[in-house]
């Protein structure tokens, strides 16, 4: 079978996929089948931070990590360059999440140590892009974000992924009133 491919020959995103990401069948999933009301994210998207945010923020809710990764992944790839090591670490922490719900603990561990080393990279620089508070840019909370990615690793590399419970899974980036 072939790839699904953009004009340029790129591969596109096509096949609907689990919550956890994994590619389903081509038929559409039967209603009440995971995947059956996820179209896949557009390859694309183009999206603004506070959007970003606030998308992944309610993906990473849901459990639905790889779906988050994709979304901060796309404000990676769209956003300013002063803002790319913020989207890809956070993209790396939802890879790790992704990989936990999967029962790869050493893939969790590697990427959420990545993810967060690329966001504290971001949040060293001299001074945050223009518009941007450093510890809370769109409205997320990145020293929570980092702490729940330090915590979670650690926890991982001490007693794997047995006994985790599903909201340590499913952290928030968005700051809690």
């Amino acid at each position: 079978m072939t790839r699904d491919r953009d004009p340029a020959g790129r591969p596109r995103n096509a096949r609907p996929r689990d919550p956890l990401g994994r590619p389903l069948d081509r038929a559409a999933p039967e209603a009440g089948q995971p995947g059956a009301d996820q179209a896949p994210m557009p390859d694309d998207l183009v999206i603004t931070g506070p959007d970003a945010a606030a998308l992944a923020d309610r993906l990473l809710g849901e459990g639905r990590p790889f779906h988050a990764h994709e979304v901060l992944e796309a404000a990676w790839k769209s956003g300013p360059p002063g803002e790319r090591d913020l989207w890809q670490g956070l993209a790396q922490i939802a890879v790790g999440l992704t990989h936990a719900r999967r029962g790869n603990a050493r893939g969790a561990v590697a990427l959420l140590r990545r993810g967060a080393q690329r966001v504290r990279a971001h949040q060293d620089r001299p001074e945050p892009p223009t518009g941007t508070e450093r510890d809370h840019p769109y409205g997320m909370d990145i020293p929570a974000v980092l702490a729940a990615a330090d915590d979670l690793a650690a926890r991982i590399e001490r007693h794997g992924l047995d006994d985790l419970p599903a909201a340590d899974l499913a952290p928030r980036l968005l700051a809690r009133p």
